[in-house]
């Protein structure tokens, strides 16, 4: 029987295809054939690198329906490729099912890390919390989207979010309605020609958007919109677990000799 195969999971760039790691581009060229989010966008990437390896289409619409034929496929022992048209699969896109699927099927699965728009903007924005929040796509219905933004209110994280840049605008005006006080940053086009990262508080983000969608100069590209974290509660103070835990095992353990034994 023949030894089963590998599936690669390779983060591809965001923009700036400089930013192929040597890593991504030598498995790319090795593998049987690259299942692809869109076969156009990741040729151009192919013909950049001078790579000829099959290309098969592989999108939201026919991955679930596929994903039993490509398993099949790394069972007799080929060797298969996944990526999407920028940043690393299976982050708010269908192929985490295809992963699972290889997982239950006892497939092995090699990630390879690469650019990712979300600590792109997050390093951009400034924001510092101990910990972030990525909620994906916001909700498209106004209702939802408010709810969940007021769910969320109480964290202490940043909320990042991807959106489309023609909801922006709409989503802005939701974010400023729920937090009028907290810094917003808008993240476009990262690592390309014309990247973009603006923050300030909502109200004056969208105003200065409206006055350039009045201009004929509308939001375009990829879009991360990230919103500060709120202020900590008066009399907080930072703890250093490390630290104290350090302390506490000092004062608590007996210290050991040379020869193990407690000198106490």
């Amino acid at each position: 029987m023949a030894e089963a195969g590998k599936l690669y999971v390779c983060s591809t760039p965001i923009g700036n295809l400089g930013d192929i790691t040597r890593r991504v581009a030598d498995t790319l060229g090795m593998v049987d054939a690259i299942l692809a989010e869109d076969t156009r966008v990741t040729l151009k990437l192919l013909q950049h690198l001078e790579l000829a390896t099959p290309l098969e289409r592989c999108d939201e619409n026919v991955i679930r329906r596929r994903s039993e034929a490509v398993i099949g496929r790394l069972a007799a022992g080929e060797n298969l490729a996944y990526v999407t048209d920028a940043g690393t699969p299976g982050v708010s896109d269908p192929g985490s099912f295809l992963v699972s699927a290889a997982r239950a099927a006892g497939i092995q699965v090699e990630v390879l890390p690469g650019p990712s728009s979300v600590l792109a903007a997050l390093v951009a924005s400034g924001f510092y919390a101990p910990s972030f929040y990525f909620g994906g796509f916001l909700p498209r219905k106004n209702g939802e989207k408010t709810a969940l933004l007021e769910q969320l209110a109480p964290l202490q994280a940043v909320l990042v979010f991807f959106e489309s840049p023609h909801r922006f605008l709409s989503s802005l005006q939701t974010v400023s309605m729920v937090y009028p006080d907290r810094l917003v940053c808008m993240a476009r086009e990262l690592t390309k020609m014309h990247e973009e990262v603006i923050v300030d508080y909502p109200e004056k983000l969208l105003g200065l958007l409206n006055e350039k969608q009045d201009r004929g100069q509308a939001l375009k590209g990829e879009t991360v919109l990230l919103i500060d974290a709120p202020p900590k509660p008066a009399g907080s103070a930072h703890i250093d677990r490390y630290s104290s835990q350090k302390d506490d095992a000092q004062h608590s353990a007996p210290l050991a000799g040379i020869d193990g034994a407690s000198l106490t």
